[in-house]
């Protein structure tokens, strides 16, 4: 009983080895994929204008002696970036290279 389930099993790995096949992107996917590319850029862009903002607001902050708000912007800004690297990365490694 128990060889028999081995080859059993050994027979359907045999089997599922055998089949070869190749992903294919669905129909539409390149304006899908357009459209992924520029959201990224937005992130990209936004992620950049938040440390651009940030500076300048810390900037205004130490000159005036006013409260330090913009050290969350920042480590915000530079959370958001990372989760979006990771998120591209993630996004670039599954998506298939046309």
């Amino acid at each position: 009983m128990i060889v028999e389930t081995l080859a059993f099993a050994g027979e359907t790995l045999t089997l599922a080895q055998a089949v070869n096949v190749t992903p294919e992107a669905p129909p539409g996917a390149n304006g899908f994929l357009r459209l992924v590319r520029w959201l990224m850029w937005g992130v990209v862009l936004a992620g950049v204008a938040a440390i651009i903002y940030a500076g300048g607001k810390f900037g205004w902050e130490r000159y005036n002696g006013g409260t330090l708000e913009s050290p969350k912007i920042v480590v915000g800004a530079l959370i958001g970036g990372a989760l979006a690297a990771t998120a591209g990365t993630l996004i670039n490694t599954v998506m298939i290279p046309s």
